[in-house]
């Protein structure tokens, strides 16, 4: 069972890499569990798509400004450092969209909301080629 802690609101200074951005916020602020929600504007991006037969993030980059339409994620505890987890819809100039897990984005604007999680800490641990939490309910 988790209660929500603090809310942080920040804005991400330009030309920072959003997910080392958050990891950094969330290690500074002593983070172990949150949600993270964003909008705004990245200069250039990569996103990944897991292939799940292969066990790896097929990873393809966006070279162009983007408009960031919703960044939605998680932190939970990789290797004891706090970890963002971070899925993103990214709108191009011509009005199409392209969507996937955020591997990395260098930031125009981010205006990022994150929702402190106060509880038992959320664990990865290795799975294949993935961090995944433990299934089921967080019990520990």
């Amino acid at each position: 069972m988790y209660r929500i802690g603090f809310v942080h609101v920040f804005r991400i200074p330009e030309d920072e890499e959003l997910l080392a951005y958050v990891n950094k916020f969330a290690k500074t602020k002593g983070i172990k569990a949150g949600v993270v929600l964003a909008i705004g504007s990245l200069k250039n991006c990569k996103l990944g798509y897991y292939d799940r037969i292969a066990q790896r993030y097929e990873v393809f980059e966006v070279n162009e400004d983007v408009e960031l339409i919703s960044a939605l994620g998680n932190i939970s505890l990789r290797e004891g450092e706090p970890f963002a987890h971070i899925h993103v819809a990214i709108g191009k100039r011509d009005g199409s969209t392209v969507s996937g897990h955020l591997i990395e984005g260098r930031v125009f604007v981010a205006e990022v909301v994150i929702i402190e999680l106060e509880g038992p800490e959320l664990v990865r641990k290795r799975e294949g080629g993935l961090w995944l939490w433990k299934p089921g309910l967080n019990m520990e």
